[in-house]
């Protein structure tokens, strides 16, 4: 029978679940350039402002990130992508869950000037999980 996961291995998944929530983001090709910031301050993953500069808007559900960058992101500009990350959890009870549209329409609004703040509780990397029209 082979050996599951070590005690030590077990210990550390279970802090990342208890300790983080996975949010999803849509974006353009601007978007896609910026997901993993060489340009950031401090050389980490980080993530930007929309196009109007005022909020980052991650989702709560993939399912709605897939949405958005599929029918929204690739008529608007040609490309959509979704990008994966984990958040500090108690850092991000903060932030509200909003709900608008249908039950899979959920979303944290991130003020601009909270970006910095924010970037420094994503745990991990932000990854590409899903690319339309490119």
């Amino acid at each position: 029978m082979a050996a599951g996961p070590s005690a030590a291995r077990r210990a550390r998944i279970a802090r990342s679940l208890r300790y983080s929530w996975t949010r999803w983001r849509c974006s353009g090709p601007p978007g896609r350039r910026n997901s993993r910031s060489p340009a950031s301050q401090d050389g980490e993953n980080s993530l930007h402002g929309s196009r109007d500069n005022r909020s980052s808007i991650p989702c709560s559900i993939a399912e709605y990130a897939i949405q958005i960058a599929r029918d929204w992101n690739v008529k608007d500009s040609g490309a959509g992508f979704v990008t994966r990350f984990d958040v500090d959890a108690e850092f991000l009870r903060r932030y509200p869950v909003h709900t608008v549209g249908s039950s899979v329409h959920r979303e944290l609004w991130v003020p601009a000037e909270e970006l910095a703040e924010f970037n420094r509780h994503i745990v991990g990397p932000i990854e590409v999980i899903a690319e339309f029209g490119v």
